[in-house]
């Protein structure tokens, strides 16, 4: 009957054998030589004991245990090695998955959706009287500015419907965020911006994480995204 972890290996097409995922015929070859000089060593101790002093049967059974386990040890690596493998092809089609994906993640710079509107989030890190958005173009020119009241502190949506201070279609972008808050006593407080943004492309950080590709912002860590839309 097969073992749930016969059942895991199964399911990640590994065979549990010795040469379940034999990465060269090297390696295979040199696993057959460990067990062909242990065969040779144990027949020639055999033939060449002394029949007055044959080696104790203890003896000779403790030798073919630590032959069995380091065998076992062998057939382990090889499978962990091919369960590594299985699991790497699974990272990188995760990887492709997240490509055309909209996020959220930290960041001032946002592309408005396809009716010129712009949304995001605002981190507060404490209680906030007033909160303002301004709403700069690709020159830095200041084309919207948003009062957004008081706010308890965490993250806060804000919505910008794409249209000047002058009632004007702002544009494609690309925009910029900033944010200003303040508490009850006029000292300002933290305030970050969290924006939308689609995702472009995908490749493999040094730590292993996918980085995905974000217009206006480049490459952030999965860990960083927030929300995926």
């Amino acid at each position: 009957m097969a073992t749930s972890f016969d059942t895991t290996l199964a399911n990640l097409g590994v065979k549990r054998t010795s040469t379940a995922s034999a990465n060269t015929a090297t390696k295979e070859s040199s696993s057959a030589m460990d067990q062909s000089d242990f065969l040779t060593l144990m027949t020639a101790q055999m033939k060449n004991q002394d029949p007055f002093d044959p080696v104790d049967n203890t003896q000779m059974v403790a030798q073919m245990a630590q032959f069995s386990s380091l065998a076992g040890i062998s057939e382990m690596n090889t499978t962990l090695q091919a369960i590594a493998a299985k699991l790497g092809a699974t990272s990188t089609a995760d990887m492709v998955s997240w490509v055309g994906r909209t996020v959220l993640t930290e960041g001032a710079v946002a592309y408005p959706r396809t009716d010129g509107s712009l949304g995001g989030v605002i981190e507060l890190g404490a209680d906030a009287s007033e909160v303002n958005v301004v709403i700069e173009g690709p020159n830095g020119e200041i084309l919207k500015s948003v009062s957004l009241g008081a706010a308890k502190a965490g993250p806060m949506d804000f919505e910008w419907d794409g249209t000047t201070d002058t009632g004007e279609a702002a544009g494609s972008g690309p925009f910029t965020i900033r944010v200003a808050a303040q508490n009850a006593d006029g000292d300002q407080i933290t305030a970050k911006p969290l924006v939308w943004a689609p995702v472009t492309s995908v490749a493999m950080g040094s730590d292993g994480n996918p980085l995905l590709t974000l217009p206006g912002i480049g490459q952030v860590s999965t860990t960083a995204i927030r929300k995926i839309g």
